[in-house]
């Protein structure tokens, strides 16, 4: 087995940067000559660098698009074989083109290939999680056990009969699979598990690497496909060739620092689907440096939150676009958290802005104007406030 999928892992940072501004400008001018031309804003996009340009894309909108005009709401999408329904509801088109979720990548990664039996027990009932795993594993020339989930002990039998040497799911649901087929008496020879769409947990993977099992993990969504993936090296996980990766403060599109945590806005380069900067409303940072495993692209440090942090106050929602406006207020903030805790039995609100200058008075009248209820207003020295994404902070406790 090669050490490498293909080719796209290894190559120099300038030569992927270029390969996908040409798949960049290609995918906007697909939604541009679509029915729908307002789904970009005419804004000069010639460079990656150029994409904060463009409005973040978010669920609610494509649920929205699509409840006006279905099934995709106007995108324009090509070759789809499959529709699929996620909660929202939302629509995501399927193909059947070699792998078109990209999910072949992170199988090779985890060192599954041609002589490999897959138990697939991702869902295949309207959700496209199954499909998604099953094509990568035929891109890697594996054979699929499409075995779905539930109904342990037939999985146990299955898994002894065909042969089963590789695991596809979730985390958890591998350790049910072993612990029923210990009590049925059952010897099983998997030896590799690739999983997502749960918290891989150090002690999970431990307990399976025990059992003689490498077990690694990826970053993936419905709509998008793989977004990034862990290599043996285990150190972050590793941006797939077919994404463009944004990290974004939360609420607004625009992007943190280097290494700061925010929100994962993604550009898939897949043209059959082509969604620009569409937020996952996930949180995490990318990571210095490349993998020692000698992939070349860049990492993030995987899943650290949930970018909408939406929280009820004094029985009103405070939202981060709301925190995003109150700093677009004024020239003098940098930065801005909302804190929620009690005083005595009600909410109270603290809002901390880093600011060089400005006037408490002056923000708290935009703090009622901006997030419609009063709160205390701290003024901060610029860089003093945490870089961990947090744009709204609950410090409440009801114990």
């Amino acid at each position: 087995m090669t050490p490498y999928f293909d080719e796209l892992e290894t190559r120099s940072a300038d030569a992927r940067e270029a390969a996908q501004t040409t798949s960049l400008m290609a995918q906007i001018a697909r939604v541009r000559a679509a029915e729908d031309t307002c789904l970009l804003e005419d804004v000069d996009v010639t460079a990656i660098s150029d994409l904060p340009k463009l409005p973040v894309l978010r669920k609610s909108d494509l649920a929205q698009w699509q409840k006006e005009k279905p099934p995709f709401g106007g995108i324009p999408v090509a070759n789809a074989a499959h529709v699929f329904q996620s909660p929202g509801p939302i629509y995501e088109p399927g193909g059947v083109s070699h792998d078109w979720w990209r999910m072949g990548r992170f199988l090779h990664a985890t060192g599954i290939g041609a002589g490999d039996v897959v138990q697939n027990c991702f869902g295949y009932h309207l959700t496209p999680a199954g499909m998604i795993f099953e094509s990568g594993a035929r891109a890697v020339g594996a054979m699929v056990l499409p075995a779905g989930t539930g109904q342990t002990e037939l999985q146990v039998q299955a898994a002894a009969a065909v042969g089963t040497t590789a695991y596809a799911g979730t985390p958890d649901y591998l350790k049910v699979i072993l612990d029923k087929a210990a009590e049925m008496g059952v010897t099983l020879n998997i030896t590799k598990a690739a999983v997502g769409g749960g918290a891989l947990f150090p002690a999970m993977r431990q307990d399976y690497a025990e059992r003689g099992i490498s077990c690694l993990q990826c970053y993936a969504t419905a709509d998008l496909g793989n977004i990034a993936y862990e290599s043996p090296a285990l150190e972050g996980m590793i941006l797939d060739e077919g994404v463009i990766v944004e990290i974004v403060t939360p609420g607004t599109g625009d992007l943190v620092a280097p290494g700061e945590v925010g929100e994962v806005v993604v550009t898939t380069l897949n043209p059959d689907y082509p969604l620009i900067r569409f937020a996952t409303g996930d949180l995490s940072a990318v990571m210095p440096g490349q993998s020692p495993c000698g992939r070349t692209n860049a990492r993030i440090k995987g899943w650290m939150g949930r970018a909408d942090q939406t929280t009820k106050i004094k029985g009103m929602f405070v939202r981060p676009e709301q925190v995003a406006a109150l700093v677009a207020r004024h020239d003098e903030i940098v930065k801005a958290r909302v804190i929620a805790s009690r005083d005595g039995a009600q909410d109270a609100m603290t809002v901390q802005v880093e600011a060089a200058g400005g006037s408490a008075e002056v923000f708290s009248a935009s703090v009622v104007d901006v997030l419609k209820m009063k709160g205390a207003v701290e003024i901060m020295a610029p860089g003093s406030l945490p870089r961990d994404g947090l744009v709204i902070e609950d410090q409440r406790s009801y114990d």
